[in-house]
């Protein structure tokens, strides 16, 4: 993958991987608890990369860290600006308050309330702006120009993407070790990776193609928000006008330019599911121990509903994103969801 081509790079991604040690978590990799429930689609060698274990609750630590990290030093004293559904707002305030530079953050008026209780917890300012990633973007650039400082993009910039990608270095390096645990071959087929505006699958690609060639790459939107989707059909990046999803964190109306080409050359396929399967995928989750959040469990979805088909040899990896889901709600569906019957079949 050479350099020329402008897409993020193994050694940008390893770089990465060395600036962001210690400072993010090096999340599990669980094979699937089949004592909890039917494997989706009946996958045969399941594994769950959790990165609803990260701190802050999410993977976007990893690219905030990784760009703030790689400021100068006087530079990243002016502070840092940024607009984000809710967990890049954790990622950027986490990030700042490790180094201890101030923090702007700008996110929609309906942001889940556990996202906006940790960005005041973690000492970032916070304003609530709108509903659509374009209106908080607007008010972020407005507040950069009154206080200066850094803007921190939510997706569309080499360092979120190579600070995402070393999700991708951590999975094949788990299955290795796994491996070597279990004395026998587990082979990485299908990496299976959430789209918001694309950051991490841009990321998760870019390793995936440079240290395990072979296997694919398939990223899942909500129906209810196919901005990647829809800009492969149209050859370009896209805005879509109507955004509807429980999936908060999968909302950008508009993949960025850089992700979108990411996608386009990295990744084999590119498919949505609908809120029901994303909700069921929750709770599936959630017998597997594991508090996901719709967002992170949207690629669960894709397996249980046959919109994505598991490896037929060797191993599935099903990213989990993201787990800041609001104990309120995740009890209101539990409520609701009838039991697993005594067999452990689908209920």
């Amino acid at each position: 993958m050479p350099a020329s081509t402008g897409l993020v790079t193994l050694g940008e991604i390893r770089a990465a991987a060395l600036r962001i040690r210690g400072a993010t978590r090096r999340t599990p990799l669980l094979s699937a608890d089949r004592s909890a429930g039917a494997i989706p689609g009946d996958t045969p060698d399941l594994w769950l990369k959790c990165e609803c274990l990260q701190f802050a609750g999410a993977f976007k630590v990893r690219g905030a860290y990784n760009f703030i990290a790689s400021l100068a030093p006087e530079v990243r004293a002016a502070g840092v600006v940024t607009y984000s559904s809710g967990n890049h707002a954790q990622g950027v305030a986490y990030a700042a308050r490790m180094f201890g530079v101030p923090a702007v953050v700008v996110m929609p008026v309906d942001a889940p309330r556990i996202k906006v209780a940790a960005v005041r917890r973690l000492g970032a300012r916070l304003e609530q702006v709108g509903t659509t990633t374009v209106e908080r973007k607007a008010r972020s650039e407005e507040i950069l120009a009154e206080l200066g400082g850094t803007m921190v993009p939510p997706f569309d910039h080499p360092d979120i993407i190579a600070g995402q990608g070393t999700t991708g270095l951590e999975i094949v390096e788990q299955l290795r070790e796994a491996a070597e645990r279990r004395g026998e071959d587990i082979e990485l087929s299908k990496v299976v990776v959430p789209i918001g505006g694309g950051g991490l699958i841009s990321g998760v690609a870019a390793a995936i193609r440079a240290v395990a060639p072979d296997a694919d790459v398939v990223g899942v939107e909500p129906d209810g928000a196919p901005k990647m989707s829809r800009s492969l059909e149209a050859g370009h990046p896209i805005t879509l006008d109507h955004i509807d999803t429980i999936a908060d964190g999968l909302k950008p109306v508009r993949p960025g330019d850089l992700t979108f080409q990411h996608t386009r050359e990295l990744v084999d396929e590119v498919i949505t599911v609908d809120d029901a399967s994303i909700r069921e995928a929750v709770l599936w989750c959630h017998r597997q121990r594991l508090v996901v959040e719709p967002s992170g469990a949207a690629t669960i979805a894709a397996l249980a509903s046959g919109r994505v088909d598991p490896a037929s040899e060797g191993s599935t990896v099903a990213v989990l994103s993201g787990g800041n889901l609001d104990p309120s709600i995740l009890r209101s569906w539990l409520e609701q969801s009838p039991p697993l019957p005594a067999s452990g079949a689908p209920a």
